[in-house]
């Protein structure tokens, strides 16, 4: 589709709907930052950056944008890792940035609405505070709730808690025409037609620009321990997993991770992890109202570790060894980026049964495809994280070695069940993945969704399934 290109007119209007020079980026004064997101290297500059502070705002440049057949590319962060928030097209960009207001908290309804800006560590922060709690509990603190819903992003407490869509209550929404809609609210139940909440959730800002959220809160659990579990091999440790997931005594997290990730967080922390001696480990935690119920919790749990080989069951029962543990884990991402010159990710998923076969099919691959792969993962719901480092290699040997590499582990998925995405979304950088993983059937309903919402396709084109 021919886009218009962005002229002094449109640069007026918009200027005149916003009516802050400070809030319109344009031309030389474009941060670097808004051409590309935080791993893909899909890189597109928009023609203008619009830092938007009311849903009034979004609808006027949404329907200026609609009739004049502008393309637009909603960002909230620009943490996403598959290039979902990069201005393909050029044209507008929507920054929600600064839309980050707590608008309401409705403790009888067990219920926050925030405006879209607001980052996850706010809203834990904020609820906390409050003996609430926000369960979803992705890695990239700093993203925002806008975000993480337009992704369905899950997170290290998925096991126990379910994802980002179990959480949204309802959505205020602009359509690509400019026109807002509310989909869901603060009820409970509801089978009042098609699910178009839900359907927003994980749309990656193709369907339309979310301006406000209502998500669900639960009363705050009192305690919490971890449980960091070494394990001679990480076969030994993977295996591990089913036979945790079948206990009764599910832990809110299940998550695996290597001796070499371990050290990589060791040297961008510059703080020692409080064991690195074993080749692979199982961190798990568990939460409830009481040190007692939590201790019945994961004795059964700590006994099958033991039986399956474990060299040590670590408790983790104090703040200050909770906190290294955990912010160990939540820097993996940035310091396998500060291991090598660059990097590509997949972020599979296959049912939980399969884990062990997936994990382990991916630790082998470095031999068959002569590239270094590291992974860690959400093991309890089959989410895993691997990534493909460069390293040395030229640019030719890296794209047909990367290439092959992700080939295989997303064909690997396929052949047991899995999906490309558990978490992250599809975006530019991943499109093909999906396209091959996918029944042309789907892929066809898929665009009819796109066109129903957005028969022009200027809101965030080219992501997902549109080609």
């Amino acid at each position: 589709m021919n886009y218009k290109k962005l002229d002094q007119e449109d640069l007026k209007y918009i200027q005149n709907i916003i009516n802050d020079s400070e809030r319109i980026l344009f031309g030389n004064c474009i941060n670097e930052e808004y051409s590309h997101d935080e791993l893909s290297d899909t890189t597109s500059y928009p023609d203008v950056v619009v830092k938007v502070i009311s849903t009034d705002e979004v609808s006027k440049i949404m329907k200026y944008a609609y009739d004049n057949n502008m393309s637009v590319t909603p960002r909230g962060s620009g943490t996403g890792l598959v290039g979902a928030s990069v201005a393909i097209e050029h044209g507008i960009m929507i920054d929600t940035t600064l839309m980050n207001h707590f608008l309401e908290l409705d403790e009888d309804n067990l219920t926050l609405t925030v405006e879209p800006g607001v980052l996850l560590m706010e809203i834990a922060a904020y609820v906390e505070e409050r003996d609430l709690f926000y369960p979803p509990d992705p890695g990239e603190k700093s993203a925002t709730i806008g975000g993480n819903i337009s992704t369905n992003a899950g997170g290290m407490r998925a096991v126990k808690y379910g994802v980002t869509r179990d959480y949204v209550r309802g959505l205020e929404v602009v359509l690509p025409n400019g026109n807002v809609v509310e989909l869901g609210g603060k009820v409970v139940k509801n089978s009042t037609g098609y699910a178009l909440k839900d359907l927003m959730v994980g749309s990656e800002g193709t369907l339309g620009i979310i301006t406000k959220a209502i998500l669900k809160l639960i009363p705050l659990p009192k305690k919490a321990i971890s449980l960091l579990i070494p394990f001679p091999t990480l076969e030994q440790a993977i295996g591990t997993v089913p036979l945790i997931v079948k206990s009764k005594s599910i832990p809110t997290a299940i998550e695996f991770m290597q001796r070499e990730v371990i050290m990589d967080a060791e040297k961008y922390l510059g703080k020692k992890f409080p064991d690195s001696s074993a080749d692979a480990y199982l961190l798990l935690k568990f939460d409830g109202n009481s040190t007692e119920e939590i201790e019945r919790a994961y004795d059964s749990v700590a006994q099958i570790c033991l039986q399956q080989g474990a060299i040590d069951i670590l408790i983790s029962n104090t703040t200050e060894r909770e906190e290294s543990i955990w912010k160990a884990r939540g820097a993996f991402l940035e310091a396998i980026k500060g291991s090598t010159t660059y990097m590509d990710e997949v972020d599979v998923v296959v049912p939980r049964s399969s884990v062990n076969e997936m994990v382990e099919y991916i630790h082998n691959l470095y031999k068959e495809v002569d590239i270094r792969i590291k992974s860690f993962g959400h093991a309890g719901d089959g989410n895993l994280h691997a990534y493909v480092l460069k390293d040395d290699l030229s640019e030719e040997e890296w794209q047909k070695r990367m290439t092959e590499a992700m080939d295989k582990i997303y064909n690997k998925a396929k052949d047991l069940n899995g999906q490309v995405s558990g978490e992250h979304g599809i975006g530019y950088a991943k499109k093909s993945y999906l396209m091959a993983s996918l029944n042309p059937e789907i892929v066809s309903l898929m665009n009819g969704i796109k066109k129903a919402f957005d028969p022009k396709n200027i809101l965030n084109p080219h992501k997902v399934c549109q080609m």
